[in-house]
């Protein structure tokens, strides 16, 4: 279901009145779990077994976690454990009695936690049940219950060793197992088959569609991306103590499944997103009068800029061996903004959405084209991924903290993961290589004060975008031959008359001045009443004239 069409306008005529009406009773949480569920399974009902999965699993696996202690094993055991003469020094805990042995808890079920027993007892039968059905039931269900049966062996281990780290890599693995399988396993499939092929064997691998249960096809879940990193989050801050554990499970899977911004993004953090779903935010008029404005502009980026701007880049990449290098440039160019203009606009669509019931969804766009540096351009765009980058992969592996070359490995393993998380394709990786090189080669520069302080603001400016549009062609390129071949024409074809398409860079041209004024001293004047009304107007009229319908958003792909 998509933000501008008639079903989501009747899907929002529905939603949000009753979501007023319940807010005052104990029923608007489920309305809003109720709600997201519809909204994804409007797209495919088969997959939201894949979102309410996700869900309970990692709510289970924090509870679980919860009920171990920090560094290891708990404090006390159960009663009739072993006492202190028979066992080593290492083993007296407090209160005098005995820690369990690993074969204590295997052979004897002696537990400290009697949840922790409860689960090594259900994973460990459940284990067994799974894998009698994969070998008596259904060849086709065979790949995905051994599957669960790994899953759920590792839960029982979990449960015997009552290690909060062995939880959070189940959360990890089986996250990131879903968004391998259905993301990235045709890509490494074929690559795999191809090294096979040259190398002369006849054994080749089975496409990954071959292991769907029979009736399952095998596609990109829309949104896996997203709810799976919004999930897999949770549970990492609840391992490093910086959120609480949430015990209403609705109340945790409307946080992971909220329609707003379910499908794209921004993908929000526990801590604050999880807080909002604690009593209803109050209903005020201007939340209201705010969120439509936020869901203006947003329909007006994807209708009235991101779509009439796809028109011209899909003639021109569908065929890039045609134009000559001013047209390829121009597509580019074109493209930078297409897709600044159709995420941005998701977004703000998003944000609107949630603003109207009075939830606030984090900013995920910040003028980004007007970056001094690409270190600065990078916490401007989709800022929601480049922070969960920056909080799960490029701080874990040691930051900046061990040295220059150090923190050189870890940004080009966090831009190359960047890159490849955007989609199953050797140009993506390409794309996050040179924003890495990029980064890695200015970051220095852009510290400087000669830098900061000598270069006018908008050369570094300029710099910044021109860099950024070039690094776009391995990202909007249907192939990596291709994208060589659109690097190659920029420079080296002839520069005939590309037929410039004036209504297209006359808009790209205002948005540009608005963003420089918002940015500069006269931001002030772009807040006055009358000026807001002028624009909401003008867009409102352009809307109904001269808009491009249809067109899905670019990042449901990803």
């Amino acid at each position: 279901m998509l933000f501008h069409t008639w079903p989501f306008l009747l899907f929002m005529g529905v939603v949000l009145p009753v979501y007023f009406a319940l807010r005052r009773t104990k029923l608007w949480i489920p309305w809003l779990m109720a709600a997201s569920y519809f909204f994804y399974g409007w797209w495919n009902p088969w997959y939201l077994i894949l979102v309410v999965y996700s869900t309970a699993l990692d709510y289970l696996l924090v509870t679980l976690m919860d009920h171990c202690p920090r560094g290891g094993a708990g404090d006390s055991s159960e009663a009739g454990a072993a006492t202190p003469t028979d066992a080593s020094p290492g083993r007296i805990l407090a209160y005098g009695r005995v820690k369990p042995t690993l074969m204590d808890r295997l052979l004897r079920l002696r537990f400290e936690d009697s949840v922790l027993k409860a689960a090594y007892l259900v994973s460990g039968a459940l284990a067994l049940a799974v894998i009698v059905i994969a070998f008596i039931g259904p060849e086709t269900l065979r790949p995905a219950m051994i599957a669960l049966a790994v899953l759920v062996s590792l839960m029982a281990l979990g449960s015997v060793l009552g290690s909060r780290r062995v939880w959070l890599l189940i959360s990890i693995f089986n996250n990131l197992a879903i968004l391998l399988f259905f993301k990235y396993a045709r890509f490494v499939v074929e690559n795999l088959n191809g090294v096979l092929d040259w190398m002369g064997a006849s054994v080749q691998l089975a496409d990954p569609s071959t292991l769907m249960p029979y009736g399952f096809e095998y596609v990109l879940p829309v949104g896996i991306s997203f709810f799976t990193f919004q999930s897999m989050s949770y549970t990492i801050d609840f391992y490093l103590g910086k959120v609480g554990r949430e015990r209403n499970f609705l109340r945790f899977a409307t946080f992971v499944c909220f329609f707003p911004q379910l499908m794209a993004g921004p993908i929000e953090r526990a801590k604050h997103l999880l807080p909002q779903f604690q009593s209803p935010p109050p209903f005020r008029l201007r939340n209201l009068t705010d969120g439509l404005s936020l869901f203006l502009v947003g329909l007006f980026k994807k209708l009235a800029l991101a779509n009439y701007l796809s028109l011209y880049v899909e003639r021109i990449y569908e065929n890039p061996r045609a134009y000559g290098a001013p047209a390829l440039i121009l597509a580019t160019f074109a493209f930078a903004w297409q897709i600044f203009f159709d995420f941005s606009g998701y977004t703000d669509m998003a944000r609107g959405v949630a603003k109207m019931m009075g939830f606030n969804l984090i900013l995920n766009f910040n003028n980004p084209y007007l970056a001094t540096g690409l270190g600065e351009f990078w916490s401007r765009w989709h800022i929601s991924l480049s922070t969960w980058f920056r909080d799960y992969v490029y701080i874990p592996l040691g930051g900046n903290r061990r040295g220059t070359l150090a923190t050189y490995r870890n940004l080009f393993i966090t831009f190359l993961i960047s890159g490849i998380w955007h989609g199953a394709n050797w140009t993506f990786a390409i794309w996050g290589i040179l924003h890495a090189v990029g980064v890695m080669l200015t970051r220095e520069l852009e510290r400087s004060a000669a830098y900061r302080e000598r270069v006018p603001r908008v050369v570094k400016q300029a710099g910044v975008f021109a860099y950024v549009c070039f690094a776009w062609i391995f990202f909007r390129a249907a192939s990596l031959s291709d994208a060589m071949l659109i690097v190659r024409r920029i420079f080296s074809a002839g520069w005939e008359n590309p037929q410039i398409p004036a209504m297209m860079l006359a808009l790209v041209g205002l948005i540009w001045i608005y963003e420089f004024l918002f940015e500069s001293r006269l931001r002030g004047l772009l807040a006055y009443g009358a000026v807001r009304v002028s624009l909401a107007v003008f867009m409102v009229l352009y809307l109904c004239v001269c808009a491009s319908g249809g067109g899905a958003f670019i990042y449901f792909q990803f």
